[in-house]
């Protein structure tokens, strides 16, 4: 069964080149990243306004089981993460959060710890910190928690599954 297709929320400006080291990570199908794939069509959208960046979004998360939401120091403040958060939630998408403010950018630095979402942590989906051996893994997780068929077995409510990931 192929791997869960996964939409990154991120703040584009501050965490692109950390985003990108989490999607190269292998560990999931990573093609679809907050509607879009290079810097011109985020630019472009923006110029064309909020109804243009929101079909964006909208067309991004088509298609996804689960969203991961990669927390840097600025995260929480940022309107389209709340936006692309709440149409994750109305779609039935897993959560997740993932701390990257340890992952070196571009320049060789790290940046501070940043706040949770609130959307995340009052709606109680699980924050973890950036390891790249556990992301599948915790993507599957949050796949499960919101009530996806299992991949390894192709079922919802999969007790083996739901027993492992307790384990």
């Amino acid at each position: 069964m192929p791997g869960r297709r996964v939409f990154f929320s991120f703040h584009y400006e501050q965490d692109v080149w950390r985003a990108t080291n989490v999607r190269n990570a292998g560990k999931v199908d990573a093609t679809t990243v907050a509607g879009w794939t290079d810097a011109s069509l985020w630019e472009e959208a923006k110029k064309k306004g909020r109804p243009e960046i929101e079909r964006l979004i909208d067309v991004g998360l088509k298609g996804t089981s689960v969203t991961a939401v990669l927390i840097g120091s600025e995260t929480a403040s940022r309107p389209w993460v709340a936006y692309e958060i709440e149409k994750s939630i109305e779609r039935g998408n897993g959560l997740l959060g993932v701390r990257i403010h340890n992952i070196k950018n571009q320049d060789r630095h790290r940046s501070r710890r940043g706040k949770v979402p609130t959307a995340l942590s009052q709606g109680g989906y699980r924050v973890y910190e950036w390891n790249r051996s556990s992301f599948g893994r915790w993507v599957e997780y949050a796949a499960l928690d919101a009530g996806k068929p299992c991949r390894e077995h192709d079922r919802e409510q999969c007790l083996i599954c739901r027993w492992l990931w307790w384990w």
